[in-house]
């Protein structure tokens, strides 16, 4: 199916790693600042694994400590008594971390603008900040165990991203490594659409570094825009819905609406595919649907949540 000014331009892509380059440069610049600041001293370190978080020390105390270790946020008020009885609890396992990560308090009442920016729901709610990016952890009350599970997996995800440092330690020094020229034109070959050169680069990459994820995620990314290379979204999503237990129109489906930002629709088309098949058909889409929760990436708040989600349709 070949659309015209509804076909797909490779620069739509919202995945890791290749694609928006812009974006990528702006990271790796914040990033930069950030441990510049870290390392000169002009972010202190804290006096305590707890601080009490204001707009004027948010950017320090959050965003630039995020390149750090994480930082999970609590965000509730002084009157209530759900955020009363959740504080003890991350304060004892933000000390028990010896910090691994920073636990930031914020009183929604006093800070009106960081819940806004947060785009809070409720209160309490606990989010965590990896390299800038925040992700909802939940919202209310949870036991101490539950608390300490759902810890485990953001220390993994930062571990995964390179934050293995502590509260307060330098970053390591060091000459950042020199980018591979080979990506620069993996980049140049997505977005002029060919996607022979942008796998055959991939592919060298992987051939001298085979545990670099940044390539296999790339090579996903390839894969991905050639299976919907000169697609028609609307034409597929017809299809699929014409269609409802047909993995190939279902997993095509997904594609474009990842590809077009629609990352949850996409996450919640698979899962119920899952969820209505059995056998190969079950296998394949299982399959599918991991492949695309690869190229988002697990830094993504809603990659985790679409894991349990698939761990419990299967079992």
């Amino acid at each position: 199916m070949v659309g015209v000014s509804t076909s797909i331009p490779p620069s739509q892509a919202p995945l890791r790693g290749a694609v928006d380059l812009a974006a990528v440069a702006a990271a790796r610049e914040a990033q930069a600042a950030a441990e510049a600041r870290l390392a000169s001293g002009e972010v202190p370190p804290p006096a305590s694994s707890v601080v009490d978080v204001t707009e004027a020390s948010f950017q320090t105390e959050v965003i630039d400590r995020s390149f750090q270790v994480p930082v999970i946020i609590l965000l509730g008020t002084a009157r209530s008594q759900a955020t009363a009885l959740l504080a003890p609890v991350l304060e004892k396992l933000a000390l028990d971390a010896d910090g691994a990560w920073l636990l930031a308090t914020v009183d929604a009442e006093l800070e009106p603008r960081i819940a806004q920016a947060l785009q809070a729901q409720a209160v309490p709610t606990v989010y965590a900040v990896i390299k800038q990016q925040p992700m909802v952890l939940f919202e209310g009350v949870a036991e101490e165990p539950q608390v300490r599970q759902i810890l485990d997996e953001v220390l993994r995800v930062a571990e995964a991203q390179g934050l293995t440092g502590r509260i307060g330690e330098a970053p390591a020094e060091g000459e950042e490594p020199e980018a591979d020229p080979r990506y620069d034109l993996a980049y140049d070959a997505i977005e002029a659409g060919d996607w022979d050169a942008a796998e055959a680069a991939y592919s060298d990459i992987l051939r001298t570094h085979p545990a670099d994820d940044d390539a296999r995620a790339g090579l996903g990314q390839v894969s991905l825009l050639r299976r919907t290379d000169g697609a028609d979204p609307v034409a597929l999503i017809a299809a699929a819905d014409a269609a409802p237990d047909s993995v190939e129109a279902q997993s095509l489906a997904a594609d474009v609406e990842l590809l077009t930002g629609r990352i949850d629709e996409a996450f919640a088309r698979m899962l119920e595919l899952v969820r209505r098949t059995s056998g190969a058909e079950r296998t394949a889409a299982k399959d599918h649907l991991i492949e695309l929760l690869s190229l988002v990436g697990d830094a993504d708040p809603r990659v985790p949540k679409a894991r349990t989600a698939l761990a419990s349709a299967l079992f």
